[in-house]
């Protein structure tokens, strides 16, 4: 098994709103190893997208860790961070809203080369800035072209190739083919496993297309309103499902061959409970079929109940 190039240790991130803390991000804790892809997968507003983010210090942690190589990140200073920023990128959902559209596609490729100074010359940046447009697949020939002028899979080459520029250890994919075409987002898939593959790199894969998140990932872990409430290696996630959220989630996938049938549906019913001030308890015990007493009454934290299995439900196993 390869060392974790990256671990979160009970990583918090809280807001602030007029009912009291939103809890984002709550509690979580997991470890990436080097080379590999932990994608993690919920719906809309578990804050998925957050943790990703405050991993990255582009949002502030309310509390805990986040280790980098075996280093504490979140209490670095400026120039620690400045160092930082060429080993960890991101690769954000929206191709067209994450670039600048007054930058043609060279500017934005090199802009992180002049600034972060990694060439002496024009020529070498140039040179570089060509070698990454050939990377992801893009012709020189869009290099003068303006984000506007092209479809958004070349779109989102152009920010995979900003991102790899600084030559990172670990990129973050915020979701990012959930807003391509189907066709293109096969194409931006296997183009960033091709890319794992030829520089070794870890990535954080974010999203809530389930199809893609097996495709690509070796683990997933599943979150509920802030709570990574499962995780396991992705064979062992599908075949075997532990947390009724899971297989409800795994049931909703439409089986592709006429005739074949899935996961016998499970439809969720109830109320979701509120992410501000959550009361203690599971959160999804109000849409939980299975739910019982005790499930209101005490937080559920992750317990291994097969070898890199994790589930955080007391009626893993029996169900």
């Amino acid at each position: 098994m390869s060392q974790p190039i990256l671990e979160c240790r009970n990583l918090k991130k809280y807001f602030d709103t007029p009912r009291g803390k939103l809890h984002a991000v709550d509690d979580v804790s997991f470890s990436i190893g080097a080379g590999k892809t932990l994608g993690i997968v919920g719906e809309s507003g578990c804050g998925k997208s957050t943790l990703g983010r405050t991993i990255l210090r582009l949002l502030p942690a309310t509390s805990g860790e986040v280790l980098f190589q075996g280093k504490n990140i979140l209490n670095c200073g400026k120039k620690e961070s400045m160092a930082l920023r060429r080993e960890m990128q991101i690769v954000f959902q929206d191709p067209y809203a994450s670039l600048d559209p007054r930058r043609t596609v060279f500017q934005t490729i090199s802009e992180p080369l002049r600034f972060h100074k990694l060439y002496a010359t024009p020529q070498e940046v140039e040179a570089r800035t060509y070698e990454l447009m050939k990377t992801v697949g893009l012709s020189e020939r869009y290099a003068a072209m303006y984000p506007h002028e092209m479809d958004g899979g070349r779109r989102q080459r152009i920010g995979i190739a900003r991102a790899l520029s600084l030559n990172p250890k670990f990129v973050v994919c915020d979701e990012p083919v959930s807003a391509l075409d189907v066709s293109i987002q096969a194409q931006v898939l296997n183009l960033l496993m091709d890319l794992q593959e030829q520089m070794g790199l870890t990535y954080l894969f974010i999203t809530h297309n389930l199809s893609v998140v097996k495709h690509i990932s070796d683990e997933i872990g599943v979150m509920y309103l802030g709570q990574m409430i499962e995780r396991a290696p992705s064979a062992e996630l599908f075949a075997r499902p532990a947390h009724p959220y899971t297989k409800a989630l795994l049931s909703a996938i439409p089986a592709p061959v006429l005739g074949r049938q899935g996961l016998e549906s499970e439809a969720l019913s109830g109320e979701l409970a509120s992410p501000v001030e959550p009361k203690p308890g599971c959160r999804f015990a109000p849409r939980c079929p299975y739910a019982g007493e005790g499930c209101a009454a005490q937080d559920c934290s992750l317990q291994e109940i097969a070898p890199g299995h994790y589930c955080a439900c007391p009626m893993a196993g029996k169900l």
